[in-house]
């Protein structure tokens, strides 16, 4: 069943779920539109009601804390699939949604137009520690914004913020994490989208079925997919496919 996490539990909330997400994520202020957006904020006393979808226990746990000891957060919501996800949305109304886009069984950029079909209002955080994801893509599943799970647990408070408060969380592309695949696994991977098979993709680039097999296990690893079919799926998902 869907939970819900406590309003304010103070600082050690922050700390605890800070070594969740490490490394420093950096270019906030200019994804957001200058610091004159982090500067307005401070005039905003506006309480944000935010759902957090994740099916990760640990990264579930650190959401739900970081996000329940903002001072700023009148509710956190928690859900880990889309349907008590929709649930909660329909009978809560959060200001904020923050969707694992890489969800068990789903898609949540499906989870994500299915949010704001039920609420309008309601504005959708994608977060994945999948890497890069394009802000066409983002946007196509209705989001104001995309973060990575690489980032400290207070640019990712801050961003939620922000997206409640009416802004955007998109990154420039030059403050964005390095592409997730290599030029070569992008062309292993479209040929795979294609059907072609291991053999026929080494004929077609010219090299070994072994170096072949290996450019593949490589970006299931780095996709976090099961086989084939997933493979391409959550590229789809994350824009490097079209």
């Amino acid at each position: 069943m869907a939970r819900e996490a406590g309003g304010r539990d103070g600082g050690a909330g922050s700390g605890a779920a800070a070594g969740a997400f490490g490394g420093a994520a950096g270019g906030l202020g200019a994804a957001a539109g200058g610091s004159g957006a982090a500067a307005g904020m401070k005039l905003d006393r506006r309480r944000l009601r935010v759902l957090v979808v994740d099916d990760h226990d640990v990264v579930h746990w650190g959401f739900r804390v970081l996000l329940g000891g903002q001072p700023w957060v009148e509710r956190c919501l928690a859900a880990r699939t889309g349907a008590e996800a929709l649930e909660l949305t329909r009978t809560l109304r959060p200001h904020v949604a923050l969707v694992d886009l890489f969800l068990s069984g789903e898609s949540g950029a499906d989870v994500s137009k299915s949010v704001r079909a039920a609420s309008p209002s309601t504005r959708v955080l994608l977060i994945s520690g999948a890497g890069r994801m394009s802000p066409a893509a983002a946007r196509a599943a209705g989001a104001s914004g995309f973060v990575s799970k690489d980032w400290e647990a207070s640019e990712v408070a801050l961003a939620v913020r922000m997206v409640g408060l009416g802004m955007t969380m998109f990154p420039p592309r030059a403050e964005q994490p390095a592409p997730l695949l290599s030029e070569r696994e992008r062309e292993v991977l479209e040929l795979i989208a294609a059907g072609s098979t291991n053999r026929e993709i080494a004929e077609r680039l010219y090299l070994s079925p072994h170096t072949v097999k290996e450019h593949t296990s490589a970006l299931y690893r780095k996709l976090s997919a099961r086989n084939r079919a997933d493979a391409v799926q959550r590229a789809q998902r994350i824009g490097l496919l079209g």
